[in-house]
């Protein structure tokens, strides 16, 4: 398993993703308050389909109203970059430099080349365990389950030819992305969310929250005043072999009481490509596919 625990900022929290690892986590919460309660309250959104999995946001304000704007705030955050980022949206700015980044230098949003630019930061900092360049690859096995045929050696090699952090130019100045190889892809799942997180968390705090915690897929960041009754944000972990054997209600490993700061796990148990009955885990090694 790998769970990893951070104070303060959330961005780099998927550094590890090269790794395999099998845990998730939820959110142990309070129950809402009551409008007419006086004091500060909690406004929990429920589950938000968003960047391909579940979101959350959970708020502490002085009043329903307030915290309510704060949550929508940080949901709007959160669909922004889902919108600028994903690479299933053939409008998204991902999406366009994956079609057009070799042919010539793209354009980018201040945030989406902030996330391009430290991505290449944390691919020299892991010797490029963490590599956003990754895309060919995720691409082959995709599909290789829907022609349930494992790829070859030979589609193995010529994938891994197009990935590399090395190959991606940026262009400080223009704020431009472009591809030293013909058909690189850039996939952003191991930092996108990270950074969705941290901007939702700015824009509740920008709304007047006084705590809050934003759940995006497994990714976790907990800031400020935790709900009433608690003085920390509790976290639990749950077993995903508990899970996978079917377990009611699942087991836990661990529960984590935290304070401004973040937690993320990945698993396989649930994100995989399933190749003639066997499965292979989404969390790709660049350099043997």
């Amino acid at each position: 398993m790998k769970l990893a625990l951070q104070k303060g900022c959330h961005m780099n929290m998927k550094i590890g993703r090269v790794v395999t690892v099998l845990s998730c986590v939820s959110l142990v919460g309070a129950s809402h308050f009551s409008c007419a309660r006086k004091g500060p309250v909690k406004v929990d959104s429920s589950h938000q389909l968003v960047m391909g999995t579940f979101a959350r946001v959970v708020v502490v304000a002085e009043s329903q109203d307030i915290g309510k704007e704060c949550v929508q705030a940080a949901l709007a955050e959160i669909h922004k970059v889902d919108g600028l980022m994903s690479d299933y949206k053939s409008d998204s700015e991902i999406s366009r430099a994956n079609k057009e980044a070799f042919e010539h230098a793209v354009p980018v949003s201040e945030s989406t080349y902030e996330v391009l630019r430290r991505s290449i930061e944390f691919s020299k900092l892991t010797d490029g365990a963490f590599d956003i360049t990754v895309g060919p690859l995720m691409v082959l096995f995709h599909d290789a389950e829907r022609e349930d045929a494992p790829p070859t050696a030979e589609q193995i090699a010529e994938a891994r030819s197009k990935v590399g952090f090395e190959k991606l130019k940026l262009d400080n100045e223009n704020r431009t992305v472009q591809f030293a190889v013909e058909a690189m892809r850039l996939d952003l799942g191991g930092i996108a969310k990270g950074y969705a997180i941290d901007k939702a968390i700015e824009a509740a705090q920008r709304g007047g929250a006084l705590g809050g915690m934003v759940d995006i897929g497994g990714d976790i960041r907990c800031f400020g005043s935790p709900p009433e009754g608690r003085e920390q944000w509790l976290i639990a972990v749950q077993d995903p072999n508990a899970i996978m054997a079917g377990t009611t209600g699942g087991g836990l490993l661990m529960k984590l009481k935290i304070t401004d700061a973040a937690v993320a796990t990945s698993g396989d148990y649930q994100q995989f490509v399933m190749i003639e009955g066997t499965r292979h885990s989404h969390i790709m090694n660049r350099k043997t596919g």
